[in-house]
């Protein structure tokens, strides 16, 4: 086990990984700092969650890798939980789960549900836009949250959308107020063009076979049913 003792730790070892679970759950495939905040690191280390420590806090890494990099993408990604991927391995995800179908494509073989091509469409004409103003101008009220929530982990989980940071909301007089709200765009958007013509380069049997090598290196003890869910989506 690569001992994790700040933030470099773990991007280096996120780099050589490939992907990685968001939170101390590895779900039975793989995660990098494989404790909760309320477990015992196996190995001495000053991580901790939730201490809000850019450093050494877990839970501060997910926005560090967006602000600071280009070379990895955090979002709801694995069993409908958060996850990472580098830019290496996500052409190959792209690949197993789009099985080279646009967006209009799978929307009309109906793999897409009729709520999430519209906050799609919403964000494809943006540069990125926060959860709370794609929840206002797509009309969603209180007691649609479930449905939008749905909505936004589908489209993230099909790899259309990923987070690209975070924002709060602005008073008329133009001031931050409130808890931070997560931004979205378009995962075209949020990735060099080399990524999605690698991904139409690479078969979904390859994509697959290829992930599954890379998941067994990780944790040989992975099973094949949880494997396939992890891959697929």
């Amino acid at each position: 086990m690569d001992k994790i003792l700040c933030f470099d730790d773990f991007v280096n070892v996120l780099l050589k990984s490939g992907f990685s679970m968001g939170g101390g759950n590895s779900d039975g495939i793989y995660v990098i700092v494989p404790w909760g905040w309320k477990e015992t690191p196996p190995y001495e280390t000053p991580v901790s969650w939730h201490t809000e420590i850019l450093e050494t806090d877990p839970w501060e890494w997910r926005m560090r890798v967006l602000n600071e990099r280009s070379d990895i993408a955090y979002s709801k990604l694995f069993f409908n939980k958060s996850g990472y991927i580098t830019q290496e391995w996500y052409p190959y995800f792209l690949s197993a789960r789009r099985k080279g179908q646009s967006f209009k494509e799978a929307y009309f073989d109906g793999k897409i549900s009729h709520t999430a091509k519209r906050i799609y469409e919403l964000i494809e004409q943006h540069d990125a836009l926060p959860a709370h103003f794609i929840k206002q101008e797509c009309g969603f009220a209180k007691e649609d949250k479930s449905k939008f929530d749905r909505a936004m982990v589908e489209l993230q989980m099909k790899l259309y959308i990923t987070m690209c940071g975070n924002a709060r909301k602005l008073s008329l007089k133009g001031e931050e107020h409130g808890w931070a709200s997560n931004v979205f765009c378009t995962v075209e958007r949020f990735w060099d063009k080399s990524v999605i013509e690698k991904a139409s380069e690479i078969s979904p049997e390859k994509a697959i076979e290829t992930i599954t090598e890379q998941i067994y290196t990780l944790n040989p003890a992975a099973e094949e049913k949880k494997i396939r869910k992890f891959i697929n989506g």
